[in-house]
């Protein structure tokens, strides 16, 4: 065969239950051998097209695909200005891409070039949330049924939604909360919770960085007696300082790094013991290539892996993270989304889940694919999701 080279490098923009995924498409000069990528970045996702079709299409015309880490480093430098979330979902659209023409090229799913196998499945999260504490229960027996073994539990959402808000006149529209209620309520929940349900299945909650510092301490310290497999987000990534407060005054397993971007956010929490579990969106950090390496330094601090994995990380995102579980001796839990009939027939080949775990399947590659033409009948929304603009009771503009 001769030398295989890049072809061509298209954005595929689609969104099949109406959440804005982008997905990167990588062609060889090798009849029918490409490969695709996540790059989803669902609240701008025409600035990672833009990336991607304008910057990284030019810069990687030619090159070997095979040369996966050299493109990855040199992608990533050749803006100059690096680490933020647009640039990133686009060298991971691509970097994702070339890992699955590796596999089909090699014949092998992605998983045996990570080591191979250490478990046949990964064990998932779902998401349970109610207006009280029995429609809750209701939730998470319905997942208990189909042989899930971790859930979390939310009331109403991020921060809450049944709260009554007072605000002052004129004040701008958003998605209001209030802090302070949301995290009185949240110990009241787990304990109505675990009186119905006992111990027998393990319980998540996600703060998803909604109330002060201070009040993420106590929360933690509070949440003890109910032995949650872990509290998810509990602060920014703007106040990893505070984790230090945290671990010093609970021993509630802390999962962080949704929103990290950076190696110098993740890191210092990893090396001193901060937290229990890293929860990247693998795409935000630039792909499979830096995904692998976190998990190793993880590996090195007893850190375990949960990647991050709602309904904004496409399918092939949610192929990667899944080669990553069963490939990593230090995976710990996979969040889980969930494909309905209209995501499978857009992206057939994606992961099944069974009895609580989620497998691979042995195809080349990831395993997964896109059908463009079904895709294009599902257009993106320039629409800003409104719960990404978070507001306190006096009006104030929060981080979401």
């Amino acid at each position: 065969m001769a030398s295989i080279t890049i072809r061509d490098v298209k954005t595929i923009l689609t969104a099949p239950e109406g959440i804005n995924l982008v997905v990167v498409k990588v062609e060889t000069s090798e009849p029918g051998l490409y490969g695709i990528g996540c790059a989803t970045f669902t609240q701008r996702h025409l600035a990672v097209k833009t990336a991607v079709d304008e910057y990284l299409k030019p810069f990687l015309i030619g090159k070997d695909p095979l040369q996966i880490e050299d493109i990855w480093q040199s992608a990533m430098v050749s803006s100059y200005w690096r680490n933020g979330p647009v640039l990133n979902n686009a060298l991971s659209g691509v970097d994702i891409a070339l890992w699955d023409i590796k596999g089909k090229l090699a014949g092998m799913p992605v998983y045996q070039f990570l080591g191979g196998k250490c478990r046949e499945a990964a064990a998932v999260y779902r998401h349970a949330d109610g207006r009280d504490g029995q429609e809750l229960v209701e939730n998470v027996h319905f997942y208990m049924e189909q042989g899930v073994r971790y859930v979390r539990c939310q009331y109403g959402g991020y921060g809450g939604r049944s709260q009554k808000i007072l605000s002052p006149e004129n004040s701008p529209p958003g998605a209001y909360f209030d802090p302070d209620a949301y995290a009185r309520s949240i110990p009241k929940m787990f304990d109505y919770v675990r009186d119905k349900i006992g111990f027998e299945v393990e319980l998540i909650h996600d703060v998803h960085e909604r109330v002060a510092p201070i009040e993420a301490v106590r929360l933690a310290k509070q949440l003890e007696p109910y032995r949650l497999f872990f509290l998810e987000d509990p602060l920014a990534p703007e106040q990893i300082e505070w984790f230090q407060m945290i671990r010093q005054q609970s021993s509630t397993p802390i999962a962080m790094g949704e929103l990290f971007n950076n190696p110098r956010e993740w890191t210092p929490l990893i090396v001193n013991g901060l937290i229990d579990f890293i929860r990247v969106h693998i795409s935000q950090i630039g792909g499979l290539t830096p995904a692998k390496k976190l998990a190793s330094i993880c590996e090195a601090f007893s850190v375990r892996t949960a990647w991050h994995g709602p309904g904004d990380v496409s399918p092939v995102g949610h192929a990667a993270n899944i080669h990553l579980d069963v490939s990593s001796p230090n995976f710990g839990i996979q969040e889980w989304y969930g494909f309905s009939d209209v995501i499978q027939e857009v992206f057939p080949g994606c992961p099944e889940l069974k009895d609580g775990y989620v497998y691979p399947n042995d195809r080349p590659g990831f395993g997964i694919d896109i059908d463009e033409e079904k895709a294009a009948k599902y257009p993106c929304s320039n629409e800003l999701p409104r719960w990404t603009l978070a507001r306190t009771p006096d009006g104030t503009s929060v981080r979401p």
